[in-house]
């Protein structure tokens, strides 16, 4: 099936102490976002790729790609004013029977083996989001109380999130809920059960400047 990934970058540098939004700041000289194509196009080169971007942010990107020689061909697509109406915009240059990926442009760490476990189980069975055991105790809190539960019984939700394109069209034609906090929470809206797959420690999203340290850390690990 044809592949399509969106890749949405709405960030803002506020979390940073950063004028520059978050998925534009530098990693080893290279922007944030760059790696998260980068990764995508690894695993295949005929991937198509659509960004989806604040109308502020698209000249700052356009001179970024110049000033970096970066030739991945791709459509940019305006976001909208949640992360759900961004994905919504970017799903009207979505054509029928293929499989979408929605990706954090702010996870540049995503390994080539969880997006091919992903695509793989979403050709079979429709949808695939991966995820990641909890590793440390955790509690419920609930007011001024609070209980130990089984961390076993959780995951951690990472990206790319993939589903057959029909699946994906139809449940963003929902009106918008604040519970709509990813992909797999609207598709599953619509009475779809979603499918897990691995994801790998190494794929975190880039929030704090703390986490850009991290990352550098990981990318010279990874090399």
């Amino acid at each position: 099936m044809k592949k399509y990934v969106i890749i949405v970058a709405g960030g803002s540098g506020k979390r940073m102490l950063s004028e520059l939004p978050k998925q534009f700041l530098a990693i080893h000289g290279k922007p944030i976002l760059m790696y998260s194509f980068e990764q995508f196009y690894k695993f295949d080169q005929q991937i198509n790729f659509i960004l989806v971007l604040p109308q502020q942010q698209i000249e700052t990107w356009n001179q970024l790609c110049i000033a970096h020689d970066f030739s991945i061909t791709h459509k940019i697509v305006v976001g909208g004013t949640e992360r759900f109406h961004s994905v919504q915009n970017a799903l009207s240059e979505i054509k029928k029977n293929c499989l979408v990926a929605v990706h954090d442009g702010v996870r540049p760490l995503v390994g080539t083996d969880t997006i091919t476990r992903c695509f793989d189980m979403a050709e079979k069975l429709g949808n695939a989001i991966p995820v990641m055991p909890i590793t440390e105790s955790i509690r419920q809190t609930n007011g001024e109380n609070n209980k130990s539960v089984n961390r076993n019984n959780f995951k951690v939700i990472q990206t790319p999130q993939v589903f057959q394109s029909e699946i994906l069209i139809s449940a963003y034609q929902q009106t918008y809920v604040q519970e709509f906090t990813d992909d797999a929470s609207v598709v599953e809206k619509t009475g779809v059960k979603i499918n897990l797959v691995e994801g790998n420690r190494e794929n975190i999203k880039i929030t704090t400047s703390a986490d850009i340290g991290i990352a550098e850390a990981l990318l010279t690990f990874v090399k």
